[in-house]
C-alpha cells in the first residue's frame, strides 16, 4: 500500500486521483483551499488538509506533518492549479503573479520541502500535473502556457537531480478532460476583450465555451493511467494525457523538426570558424 500526498483533491483530476487510490486501498493526504471532497468509497485512508499552497510558511508545516505522521510518503502529486485565459495585452500584473504563485512556486515550495524526506528514504515519485498547453500553447493563454512550460522544465531537471536518490519525477500533460476546469472554480479571464484579437484570442475563447462538459477526456481513466504510472518500474518524465494532446504534441513537435531544418544554416552559422576555434584551442 502507498501512501500519497496530493493538493487540491476537492475537485477535478486531483479528487480522481485521490479516489483511485484510495479504491485501491492507500492512504490519502490531500490538501483543499476550501471546500472539502465528496466521501470516497473504499479501504483507503483519507486525511484532509486545508491548505492555502501560496503560503509558503503553510507548506513547509502541512509537508513536515505529513511526513511525521504518515512515516514516509511514497507519491506527492502537485494538481492544484488554475487557468487564467484571455489576451496577453489585457493581463494585468496581479493577475500573472497570482497564476505563478499557484501554479509554478506552490509546487517548487512542496517539493523543495519534500526532498530532504524523500532522499532520506531513498525512494518516492514526483508528480507534476502540468498541461498540454505548456508543450503545444495556442492563443489565448499565454500566461497559463508559461507558467506549465516552467513546470515542465523544473521536472526535466529535477528528474535528473534526483535520480540518484532513488527518487522519480514525471510531468503529466492533460488534454482537454470532462472536470470543472472551464468552470469559474478553476479559470480565470483577463478582463476587457479587444475586436483586434477576434481572429485569434476570441476564437479560441468561444471553442473554450462551447467545450465545456463536452471534453473527451474522462477523469476516472486519468486517474488509473497515473496509478499505473507509479506501479511502472521505468515510468516516463513525460507523459501525455488524452488523445487531444497527444495529437497537439505531435503537430508541435513536426513543426519544431521543420523550422529547426529550415534555419539550420543560421543555427550553424553562429559558431566560431572551425580554423579560428582549433587557434585559440591551441594557444
Amino acid at each position: 500500500m502507498r501512501t500519497w500526498f496530493i493538493t487540491g483533491i476537492s475537485r477535478g483530476l486531483g479528487c480522481a486521483i485521490a479516489k483511485a487510490a484510495l479504491k485501491e486501498g492507500d492512504t490519502v493526504i490531500g490538501t483543499v483551499r476550501d471546500t472539502s471532497p465528496d466521501p470516497a468509497s473504499g479501504p483507503g485512508n483519507l486525511h484532509v488538509v486545508k491548505l492555502d499552497v501560496t503560503d509558503g510558511e503553510a507548506v513547509n508545516r502541512a509537508v513536515a506533518q505529513a511526513f511525521a505522521s504518515a512515516g514516509a510518503i511514497d507519491v506527492i502529486v502537485n494538481n492544484a492549479g488554475y487557468g487564467l485565459l484571455g489576451a496577453l495585452e489585457k493581463a494585468t500584473d496581479s493577475e500573472a503573479r497570482r497564476l505563478f504563485e499557484v501554479d509554478v512556486f506552490a509546487p517548487f515550495r512542496i517539493i523543495r520541502a519534500a526532498l530532504p524526506h524523500l532522499r532520506a528514504q531513498g525512494s518516492g515519485h514526483i508528480i507534476n500535473i502540468t498541461s498540454i498547453a505548456g508543450r503545444a500553447p495556442g492563443p489565448g493563454s499565454a500566461l497559463y502556457s508559461a507558467a506549465k512550460y516552467a513546470l515542465e522544465g523544473l521536472s526535466a531537471s529535477l528528474a535528473q537531480e534526483v535520480r540518484p536518490f532513488g527518487v522519480r519525477v514525471t510531468a503529466v500533460a492533460p488534454g482537454a478532460f470532462r472536470t470543472d476546469f472551464l468552470s469559474s472554480h478553476s479559470i480565470r479571464k483577463s478582463e476587457g476583450e479587444d475586436a483586434a484579437y477576434a481572429a485569434s484570442v476570441g476564437r479560441m475563447m468561444s471553442g473554450f465555451g462551447a467545450m465545456a462538459g463536452k471534453q473527451i477526456g474522462d477523469p476516472d481513466r486519468a486517474a488509473q493511467a497515473i496509478l499505473d504510472l507509479v506501479r511502472s518500474k521505468q515510468p516516463p518524465i513525460h507523459l501525455l494525457l488524452g488523445t487531444d494532446a497527444l495529437r497537439r504534441a505531435r503537430e508541435k513537435v513536426d513543426a519544431v523538426i521543420e523550422e529547426m531544418d529550415r534555419w539550420e544554416d543560421v543555427t550553424r552559422g553562429t559558431d566560431f570558424p572551425q580554423v579560428e576555434a582549433t587557434q585559440m584551442a591551441g594557444g
